[in-house]
């Protein structure tokens, strides 16, 4: 009986390690959502064979034997490589907690586009230099926005006047413009954290 097939665009959020000649991944499809996906480790000999890593946007030829609980690769295209997000520990970390966040919460179907942007924005905005503490704390916002929750409405009205005054440029300017300091924004980041434990079904640990 022939597999089930499936194309997507998709983004690698974990790996985990190889076992006997296959890498498994989690990814996350605009499409479809939440994938775990198993790729056949390259020989040496295979040198144009594509090697999903952490981060890659990639266009993938998937086949399931068992009903789409998991998906095997047949072929990938490269689409985006962010290699520069290993050039710094602070990077590395900002890029690796979104990732786990988008990997631990179930995606409403009708966010899926809008967390495949987020994740496409803030890698590359990653990659590109932007502070990783402001590219986190901007997109754990949005995040939980394009789920569904009042930010704006319940959780912003409750702080105190100086952080609402240092949230609004934060969410507001481009990153380019940014210039709150580290403690302002981890301060505000820990804010946030501590409401979506208390009022949202957003997992973050």
């Amino acid at each position: 009986m022939p597999g089930l097939p499936l194309q997507t665009d998709a983004f690698v959020l974990s790996k985990r390690p190889p076992a006997d000649t296959f890498q498994t991944f989690n990814v996350f499809s605009a499409e479809h959502g939440a994938l775990l996906i198993l790729q056949r480790l390259p020989k040496k000999s295979a040198a144009t064979t594509v090697a999903l890593d952490l981060f890659d946007e990639a266009s993938l030829f998937l086949e399931s034997s068992n009903q789409g609980r998991t998906w095997f690769v047949k072929e990938t295209r490269l689409v985006t490589r962010h290699a520069d997000l290993g050039r710094s520990y602070e990077t590395l970390v900002a890029a690796s907690a979104l990732a786990s966040l988008v990997v631990r919460n179930p995606v409403h179907e009708e966010s899926r586009l809008a967390v495949a942007l987020l994740l496409r924005t803030a890698f590359t905005a990653l990659a590109t230099g932007a502070r990783p503490d402001i590219v986190y704390f901007k997109s754990l916002y949005c995040f939980a926005r394009d789920e569904g929750y009042p930010l704006k409405q319940h959780w912003f009205p409750q702080l105190t006047d100086p952080d609402r005054q240092a949230v609004a440029p934060l969410l507001n300017l481009p990153l380019s413009l940014q210039t709150e300091p580290a403690s302002v924004v981890l301060h505000l980041q820990r804010g946030l954290e501590d409401y979506l434990r208390r009022h949202t079904d957003i997992l973050l640990d």
